[in-house]
């Protein structure tokens, strides 16, 4: 099964609640006590956000945090990707693959495309989609089975 870490879930359910309310900074016990999340844990994911400049935060009486960028141009590819660190299904797709069969293994390729699919999938998901209430008849997520990645540019 592939799971995110609750981390991750954490993440978005704080980005979410952001991009609802991009008019106002928020400090880290205002979102703590608005997602119901410990403030310690809202602390950690509030520093890996900001540190992948998804988030910036300002000191101060009247500081807090807000978005970078509309909530329209921030993928959930990217929340994942800053919490997480790069998407990667298995070892030999990721930067850091130490698989012994790597130099011999016949699906590899396979693999890389079926993470390219998935890491295009949730690159399709905008933050401001996420915003959507989810209604069975229409979805707020298009995705392009057109576009593809190559060396980490997206064609199509």
């Amino acid at each position: 099964m592939l799971r995110m870490g609750k981390l991750t879930d954490y993440g978005i359910v704080l980005m979410s609640y952001l991009a609802s309310k991009t008019y106002q900074q928020h400090s880290a016990h205002t979102l703590s006590d608005a997602v119901k999340v410990p403030l310690p844990t809202v602390r950690k994911v509030l520093k890996a956000l900001s540190h992948a400049d998804l988030l910036k935060s300002e000191r101060g009486a009247q500081g807090g945090y807000n978005l970078t960028r509309n909530p329209k141009s921030i993928s959930v590819a990217e929340i994942i990707t800053a919490i997480e660190g790069p998407i990667a299904l298995t070892e030999c797709v990721s930067d850091e693959s130490r698989c012994e069969q790597e130099s011999h293994c016949d699906v590899q390729t396979n693999w890389t495309r079926i993470n390219d699919a998935v890491y295009l999938a949730l690159d399709e998901v905008k933050l401001s989609d996420m915003l959507v209430p989810q209604s069975p008849d229409i979805s707020p997520i298009h995705f392009y089975p057109s576009a593809s990645l190559h060396n980490g540019d997206l064609h199509g």
